[in-house]
């Protein structure tokens, strides 16, 4: 959004600094102004239609529209934390898979070793016994 500045006299603001633009009804963008007259909320500043008072009456108090605007960039900000974590969760996915598969992988071989321990085994128990038998004879 734009920032718009004020230098004008009455009832308008002198100086709006970083406010957003605030376009109402007519889609005119409105002017900031200030709360004149005594009171509680004298000072305080408001969105104003420019024919305000006399033909249309929007008004906006400037804390809103500066809520609002922290609101959007906090949506903003949580929408990029949600993507960056879905993309990190993707990644997650993909490693688990592939360690899954790699973990399916070792297992076969261990299944594969394991049998050829045991005919490892059984050969060195015949050879064993073998040699027994020629000894006793």
């Amino acid at each position: 959004m734009a920032s718009q500045g004020s230098a004008s006299s009455g009832s308008r603001s002198r100086s709006m600094g970083s406010m957003p633009l605030v376009k109402f009804y007519h889609d005119e963008v409105a002017t900031l102004r200030t709360v004149r007259h005594e009171g509680p909320i004298q000072g305080k500043r408001f969105f104003g239609c420019s024919h305000w008072a006399r033909i249309c009456g929007f008004f906006k108090w400037t804390d809103l529209t500066d809520n609002i605007n922290e609101l959007q960039l906090l949506l903003f900000e949580k929408e990029v934390e949600i993507s960056s974590l879905e993309y990190e969760k993707e990644e997650l996915e993909r490693n688990v898979k592939m360690l899954k598969e790699r973990e399916a992988q070792l297992e076969e071989q261990v299944t594969e070793l394991a049998v050829e321990n045991t005919e490892t085994l059984i050969a060195i128990k015949s050879v064993k016994m073998n040699k027994k038998f020629m000894v006793a004879l």
